[in-house]
């Protein structure tokens, strides 16, 4: 391969797209960057120069971009979902070859990615649909990594992603999924486990607050106890942490106090429960988890009905220290359920499809990296 040639190139150059490039050049991989505005490869060049002089490079166009790719190329894309996939393959496929291979990173409807992989077809461009989870922090420093398209391509980006992604103490949390359409479709899976996750960690804390009367410091001090223990996981580490933090902006109280108790969806979650409901798979934590999503961005309506609906006034005589040692508990088991919901989706669906995905390979992959990290995954592994 020529030295001035790349390894590998990244379009989109957003904060996940940025943290990505960074992550694949800090493993010694060189990178060339391209984005739809110019400005933003320019930033990534220089952050790439003072986060220790990485291997990037930039480019302004999509030819020039494709130009400084060794062949096979490789290039991911790390663009919004739907349309500007499309419009974003139909600008750099015009200058690719056979042989040459696309990855598309975002969160993306598995069918979308089926339907991208044939039209690619013809001009012999091989497709692969990757989940990439771990948000930001992830992507610089490790992500847990789901793709899925031909093997024959999954081979030439092997080295790559297991080098960037998360690593955990049997090796990296990234596999080859199956099939196009199975990387995005576990991905897809994933957030659902996520909404689940973290409505069953919201009702925790209305029990904490509302019942036992604990403020956010002991709340915080509970969850970071709970965290040391089974229930280590990624959100509930973080959920210890914001309980914790204070207001930045008044200085006065917990920044929790001022977050506003309304909240939206992407899409995933409710594709998941779309899929649990086409596969016949009960999928009730997922499911009421997207409902009570639902019902937290009908801020309006909640507090007209707050007018004249009320719940119980009475303040409940109970055993504080027997009541968290039966949530931590509870919060462990619904988990399990959750987790069992999403894999139960995979499997039913990978059966029908023929995808032939390996449920211990999803659990490692959810070990390290991702949003649902959890050590409770290495036992279900």
């Amino acid at each position: 391969m020529s030295d001035d040639l790349c390894d590998i190139g990244l379009w989109g150059l957003a904060i996940m797209g940025q943290n990505f490039a960074l992550n694949m050049a800090s493993h010694g991989f060189k990178v060339c960057v391209g984005n739809r505005s110019p400005s933003k490869v320019d930033i990534t060049v220089e952050r790439a120069k003072t986060e220790g002089d990485l291997p990037i490079v930039g480019a302004k166009s999509p030819e020039e971009f494709i130009s400084k790719l060794s062949k096979p190329r490789k290039l991911i894309l790390l663009v919004m979902a739907g349309k500007p996939v499309d419009d974003t393959i139909a600008q750099l496929s015009e200058f690719m070859e056979e042989g040459d291979m696309i990855v598309d990173g975002g969160n993306e409807w598995y069918i979308n990615s089926i339907r991208r992989a044939k039209e690619l077809e013809p001009k012999g461009i091989q497709f692969i649909g990757m989940g990439i989870s771990g948000g930001e922090e992830g992507a610089r420093n490790g992500p847990s990594l789901m793709p899925g398209g031909p093997r024959e391509a999954f081979d030439l980006l092997e080295p790559i992603l297991m080098k960037c992604a998360a690593q955990v103490s049997d090796g990296a949390c990234a596999s080859y999924l199956g099939p196009i359409g199975a990387g995005n479709y576990v991905k897809m899976v994933h957030n659902g486990i996520e909404y689940g996750d973290m409505q069953l960690i919201a009702e925790v804390y209305d029990i904490m607050k509302e019942i036992l009367g604990m403020s956010n410091e002991q709340m915080a001090k509970q969850f970071e106890e709970w965290n040391n223990g089974q229930l280590d996981s990624y959100l509930i580490e973080i959920t210890a942490s914001i309980l914790a933090k204070t207001d930045d902006i008044t200085g006065k109280g917990s920044v929790v106090d001022y977050v506003l108790d309304k909240t939206g969806s992407k899409g995933t979650g409710r594709w998941t429960v779309q899929e649990a409901a086409e596969q016949s798979v009960a999928a009730p934590t997922i499911t009421a988890s997207l409902d009570n999503r639902y019902m937290s961005s009908r801020k309006d309506e909640r507090v007209k009905a707050s007018t004249v609906l009320f719940g119980p006034s009475e303040k409940l005589d109970v055993d504080n220290t027997q009541v968290l040692e039966d949530l931590g508990a509870a919060l462990y088991a619904s988990k399990v359920c959750s987790y069992a919901q999403g894999l139960g989706i995979i499997k039913a669906a990978s059966d029908a499809k023929g995808w032939d995905i390996n449920l211990a390979d999803c659990a490692k992959l959810w070990r390290g990296g991702g949003i649902i990290r959890a050590a409770l995954f290495e036992k279900i592994q």
